[in-house]
């Protein structure tokens, strides 16, 4: 479909869009455009450090976990109580 479009077509077009908006108020939505696209990127990466910070802070907590499972095991005793 968009292989039959020739560049004259496309040129009619951006004439048409130009007359109607106008060349200033282009610049404004490109601008505001531009620094959509910025934010929505900076909103991105942000996430994928938190996400990044959090399971480096998790996987702290589950070392410390396992060593304290290790520890916390009862000691056999000798004597055991005998039953009743």
């Amino acid at each position: 479909m968009l292989g039959n479009i020739s560049i004259w077509q496309l040129v009619i077009v951006l004439a048409i869009i130009i007359l109607l908006f106008g060349t200033k108020k282009l610049r404004n939505i490109g601008g505001d455009l531009g620094s959509s696209l910025k934010s929505f990127k900076k909103a991105i990466s942000d996430e994928d450090s938190k996400l990044n910070a959090d399971s480096a802070q998790r996987s702290v907590p589950a070392d410390q976990d396992a060593s304290f499972a290790e520890s916390a095991q009862p000691e056999s005793r000798s004597n055991p109580l005998p039953n009743k």
